[in-house]
């Protein structure tokens, strides 16, 4: 984990907002756990981020980039407008789709 405040302040202490605390019979720390990624900076109060999560982050949204989409195509034979994937069918008919 790398916080850094989104305002750049300089800060370098955050309050963990969704953190479940474990306290003891007389309210001695135990133990925490980090339920749901989300922080604040101490100094300014603006939302910290973690760039540890940054390139994980856009590993996802270059795989959603590259992800097949499904393209609404006029089958020739049929003359209804279907939506399919490159190389797939007409789920009407069975003709053949050539995606231009």
């Amino acid at each position: 984990m790398w916080l850094v405040c989104s305002q750049r302040c300089g800060g370098n202490l955050f309050r963990a907002l969704f953190a479940e605390v474990e306290v003891d019979a007389s309210g001695e720390y135990q133990r925490h756990r980090v339920v749901q990624p989300g922080y604040l900076c101490l100094n300014c109060g603006s939302p910290a981020i973690d760039l540890a999560a940054v390139p994980e982050a856009m590993n996802e949204d270059e795989e959603d980039e590259t992800a097949m989409t499904p393209l609404d195509v006029l089958c020739p034979i049929c003359e209804t407008m279907v939506s399919v994937f490159p190389g797939e069918e007409c789920p009407n008919c069975g003709a053949a789709l050539e995606v231009v």
